[in-house]
C-alpha cells in the first residue's frame, strides 16, 4: 500500500510556535471538560455519599467490564449554557460493555440540581437513544432525577421519542432506580422490560409527597408512598429490589447477560502505528487559523503505517479521498485540502458510491470554507455537482464518522457530513470552528447592506464606521463557532484531542455494524 508523502516540511520555530499556540487552546478545552466531570457542588456530593449513593460516573464504573473504555458522548453539553452551572447537562450518557454486551447507558447525576432535566437534559437523552436505536443496543438507566426543571418547562414539554418503542422494536430496556424517579419520569423503570429499585434510596411515583399534601391535605413519607417494599412487594411496578447501589448495578449486568449479546467488531487486520506519531500531530497544526492545514500531513499522522491508496489523486485536488485503515479498521477517507470545486464535488461522490458498494466505514475530516463561488463556477454547474456529493453522503448505508479538524462552514459542513446529514458520531478538535459561514464573510456581508443602505442616503461610511460593524459580527461568529460552544450545544458528541483521534475512530467502529442497510441513492441531477 502507498506511503503517503508529506509536503510541508516545517523548520523547528514554526514547530514550536505551533506547539505553544495549540497548547493554549488545549488549556480551554480542558477546563470545561473538568468543569463539566467535577464541577457539582461539594456539599451536594457530599450529600449524595452520606445516604450511601454513589455519584452517576462511579455507579457507571461499577456496571461497565473491568478495562471497558467508556465512549462517552455529550460530556461538554450544558457548559456556560445556563446562568448556573450544569455539569454534563446532569446526565451522563455513553456506551460500553457490560458482561461483554456493548449497552447504551444513561446515568441521572443527582448531585447536578436534582438531576432534574433542563432542554438540553431531554436533547443529551434522545441523542444516545437514536444512537442505541440505530446500532440496537441495549438501553440501561441509571435513574436518580427529580423530573423536569419546572421553571423551563415550556422548553421541554411537550416531546419525541422516548423509550415506549424501543421495547416494541426488540431493544433491551432494563432501569435501576437509585433515587428519586417522579412524574413523568417514572414511566421509565414501569416501560422498560426488567427494573431494579434500591431498598431505601429508590423511589417510584407519579406525584411525590408535597403534590400529595397539596392535591388531598395528606402527608405522607417518601418511601412509604413509592418505594422499594411498595412496588416490589404490593403494586409490582418493578421486579428486582437491591439493598444498595453495587448490589442494584450487579443485579443490571445479570440481566444484561441474559439477553442477546450486541457485540464489538473485530478490525479487519492487526493495527500498525503510523510512520510519523499522533503525539506530534500538534506541530503541525498551524497556530493561525488562516493558514491552512496540509491534508496529507495530517492524514501520515492518523492511518497505520501511513499508507492510503487514494483515489484519483490527480483530479480534484483540494480533496483527498481514498482508502487506509486505523487501528487495523478499513475506512475510506473523505478530507478536505482547500475549497471545493465541481471535480472535487463529482470525484468525492463517486468515492462515497464505491465505499457504499464495498461496505467500507467513511471518515470524513472536515477543513473547508465551502464550495467555490463565482459566475463561472455557478455556469459550470456548481450547485448541481454539490448536490450530487450531498445526496451520495446522506444516503450511503455505512458507518459514518465526522470530526471537524479545522473549518467548517456552509454548505461544506453538508458535503462531509455535517451534523444535520446524520453520521453515526461526530466530533471536533479543540482547534475547530464551524459556523453557517465563516466570520469575516459574514461580517463583510452584513456590513455590505450598511455600506448601501448609507450610500443610498448619501451619507457614505468610513473604514473606521465600517469596521465598528464588522468587529461584533466577527467576534460573535467566532465565539459561537469554537469548539467548547458547539460542544455545549451538543451540535456534536465530543471535542477529541489530535492525539487521541486514532482511538476514538477507532472505537466508534468497533461499536459500528460493517453497513446500515441496502444503499439507495436519490437522483443525481446530471
Amino acid at each position: 500500500m502507498p506511503v503517503i508523502e508529506r509536503t510541508a516540511q516545517l523548520d523547528p520555530g514554526t514547530r514550536e510556535q505551533n506547539l505553544l499556540a495549540y497548547k493554549e487552546i488545549r488549556e480551554r478545552v480542558a477546563d470545561a471538560q473538568h468543569l463539566s466531570v467535577h464541577g457539582a457542588p461539594e456539599r451536594s456530593v457530599a450529600k449524595h455519599r452520606a445516604r450511601g449513593k454513589l455519584p452517576a460516573r462511579e455507579r457507571i464504573d461499577a456496571l461497565l467490564d473491568v478495562q471497558s473504555p467508556f465512549f462517552e458522548i455529550g460530556q461538554l453539553a450544558g457548559f456556560e449554557v445556563y446562568d448556573e452551572q450544569l455539569p454534563s447537562a446532569g446526565l451522563v450518557t455513553g456506551v460500553g460493555l457490560i458482561r461483554g454486551s456493548l449497552c447504551a447507558i444513561f446515568a441521572n447525576d443527582a448531585t447536578v440540581k436534582g438531576g432534574t432535566y433542563y432542554p438540553l437534559t431531554v436533547k443529551k437523552q434522545l441523542r444516545l437513544q437514536s444512537v442505541a436505536r440505530r446500532l440496537r443496543l441495549p438501553c440501561v438507566y441509571l435513574v436518580d432525577s427529580g423530573g423536569v426543571f419546572l421553571p423551563m418547562q415550556d422548553e421541554i414539554f411537550p416531546d419525541e421519542h422516548h423509550i415506549a418503542e424501543m421495547s416494541a422494536d426488540g431493544i433491551i430496556q432494563i432501569a435501576a432506580v437509585m433515587g428519586s424517579c417522579t412524574a413523568g419520569g417514572a414511566y421509565i423503570p414501569a416501560m422498560c422490560d426488567e427494573t431494579v429499585i434500591v431498598r431505601g434510596t429508590g423511589t417510584v411515583y407519579l406525584g411525590g409527597p408535597q403534590l400529595v399534601k397539596a392535591a388531598t391535605g395528606v402527608d405522607v413519607e417518601p418511601q412509604e408512598l413509592g418505594g422499594a417494599d411498595v412496588h416490589g412487594v404490593i403494586s409490582g411496578v418493578v421486579d428486582h429490589i437491591a439493598n444498595d447501589d453495587i448490589e442494584a448495578l450487579s443485579m443490571i449486568a445479570d440481566i444484561v447477560a441474559r439477553g442477546d449479546r450486541r457485540e464489538v467488531r473485530a478490525p479487519s487486520r492487526s493495527p500498525r502505528p503510523p510512520l510519523h506519531s499522533p503525539e506530534s500531530l500538534d506541530t503541525v497544526i498551524p497556530a493561525s487559523s488562516k493558514t491552512p492545514i496540509v491534508a496529507r500531513d495530517v492524514l501520515a499522522h492518523l492511518l497505520d503505517a501511513s499508507e492510503l491508496v487514494e483515489y484519483r489523486a490527480n483530479y480534484g485536488r483540494t480533496i483527498v479521498c481514498g482508502t487506509g485503515h486505523i487501528e487495523g479498521y478499513t475506512v475510506g477517507v473523505i478530507m478536505n485540502d482547500g475549497v471545493l470545486f465541481s471535480e472535487d464535488s463529482l470525484k468525492a461522490a463517486n468515492f462515497v458510491e464505491l465505499c457504499a458498494q464495498r461496505d467500507i466505514p467513511l471518515l470524513f475530516l472536515h477543513n473547508v470554507n465551502g464550495f467555490m463561488v463565482g459566475k463561472q463556477y455557478e455556469a459550470e454547474g456548481i450547485a448541481k455537482h454539490g448536490a450530487k456529493l450531498v445526496n451520495a453522503v446522506a444516503c450511503a448505508r455505512v458507518p459514518k464518522l465526522s470530526i471537524v479538524i479545522g473549518g467548517s462552514y456552509g454548505a461544506g459542513n453538508l458535503a462531509m457530513c455535517g451534523r444535520s446529514i446524520g453520521p453515526d458520531f461526530m466530533a471536533v478538535w479543540p482547534n475547530a470552528k464551524t459556523t453557517v459561514v465563516g466570520s469575516e464573510q459574514a461580517a463583510s456581508v452584513m456590513a455590505l447592506m450598511k455600506i448601501e443602505s448609507a450610500r443610498t442616503r448619501g451619507t457614505p461610511l468610513t473604514e473606521e464606521e465600517i469596521e465598528e460593524i464588522k468587529r461584533p459580527i466577527r467576534e460573535g461568529y467566532d465565539r459561537q463557532g469554537e469548539s467548547v460552544y458547539v460542544a455545549s450545544r451538543l451540535w456534536v458528541d465530543a471535542i477529541v484531542d489530535p492525539v487521541d483521534t486514532r482511538s476514538w475512530v477507532s472505537l466508534a467502529l468497533s461499536m459500528l455494524p460493517r453497513n446500515h442497510g441496502t444503499t439507495r441513492f436519490g437522483v443525481f441531477r446530471m
